[in-house]
């Protein structure tokens, strides 16, 4: 797995030794940023964002944004055999100011009320198991930490029905091999 594009392009991300982690696969990724980069449907530009990155495993998808110059991101992991490996991917790049790692239990609603800013991005990938996904959304959702023009983007198993409160703007929702990726609004 490497760094799509951007500063860090083509620099290599380590992954976890355990099965119980699942990165994001490069094609997925890459599709994900191409929506964010072209869609008529959001405004959302990557350089200078604020970005939430939520279950970030070993920081895949954070970590390309810092290669595209978001101006911070924020990795929420509590995963104790993965945060390791992502401790060491953001030390392979050599940034200290522009990131944080939170180790933190997203399942507590607090968490979100603990952070003092706005995000342009949150990147919610949870287990393809977790039944809790109506929770979280809605404790962010609660705590409003997106910004007005901001985006939300869940990733979840194709194979998974997702029920949304009408709380939430489906904007576009796109399958990429057992992967579905839904972009929402509030």
């Amino acid at each position: 797995m490497r760094i799509i594009s951007g500063i860090f392009k083509g620099k290599k991300i380590l992954q976890p030794l355990d099965i119980k982690t699942r990165p994001l696969k490069d094609l997925t990724k890459e599709s994900i940023f191409n929506i964010i980069k072209h869609s008529k449907k959001f405004k959302v530009n990557l350089e200078g964002a604020i970005i939430l990155d939520l279950f970030s495993g070993v920081g895949s998808f954070g970590i390309e944004c810092l290669s595209r110059k978001a101006k911070k991101v924020f990795f929420v992991e509590n995963y104790k055999n993965v945060l390791p490996v992502l401790k060491k991917n953001l030390l392979n790049l050599k940034l200290r100011n522009n990131f944080e790692i939170l180790e933190k239990n997203i399942y507590d609603g607090n968490v979100f009320y603990l952070l003092n800013y706005k995000f342009d991005i949150i990147f919610l990938d949870p287990p393809y198991k977790d039944k809790n996904l109506g929770k979280i959304l809605i404790n962010i959702k609660n705590s409003k930490i997106l910004n007005k023009d901001g985006i939300l983007i869940l990733h979840r198993h194709k194979k998974e029905k997702e029920i949304f409160s009408s709380d939430f703007n489906i904007i576009e929702e796109k399958k990429y091999g057992i992967s579905k990726i839904f972009f929402i609004t509030f």
